[in-house]
């Protein structure tokens, strides 16, 4: 059995859509164990193996927020600096594949940068493997901005739009 790297990746993004716990796959030449939500160190003690991965599931993770700058020494002692509240989070991809806007080429993108958006609303489409995952949004708010081109590969993990939660 002969796997390259990319049959890899495709096959890790099709699993971490399913409700399968664990997968070995063995040939001649490796061993493969992947389980889903069990790092690499939360292993109980030799349950360790040569060739094992873990799949994390996706995640939406808070924007850093901007630095403060502290006001200039000109500035009076009662003057307080200028707060932000920006509540952005991210939209992150779940798997390996290509990211698509819209539903098909002649149809109109799902979200453009200021739309309102709600909670399990589409988003967006990461094709992998011929399948068309549509991508569905964690939080309501408003769309700041859409970092990845249509048409574009897209990494597990990689931030695909920010969004200013509500």
């Amino acid at each position: 059995m002969e796997l390259d790297f990319q049959e890899l990746r495709d096959l890790l993004a099709v699993l971490n859509q399913t409700d399968i716990a664990e997968l070995t796959l063995k040939s001649d030449e490796f061993e493969l164990t992947v389980r889903k939500g069990i790092r690499a160190g939360d292993r109980p003690a030799g349950a360790e193996s040569a060739g094992t991965e873990s799949i994390e599931p996706p995640v939406i993770l808070p924007a850093p927020a901007p630095a403060l700058a502290a006001p200039p020494p000109t500035t009076p002692p009662s003057a307080a600096p200028p707060t932000v509240d920006v509540k952005s989070v991210e939209v992150i991809s779940p798997m390996v594949g290509t990211f698509y806007r819209s539903p098909a080429p002649d149809e109109p993108p799902y979200v453009e940068v200021g739309d309102r958006i709600r909670t399990g609303q589409a988003v967006c489409i990461i094709e992998a493997m011929k399948l068309m995952n549509e991508l569905e949004s964690e939080v309501s708010g408003e769309i700041l901005e859409i970092l990845v081109e249509n048409g574009q590969p897209v990494e597990y993990g990689q931030p695909l739009m920010r969004v200013r939660s509500e």
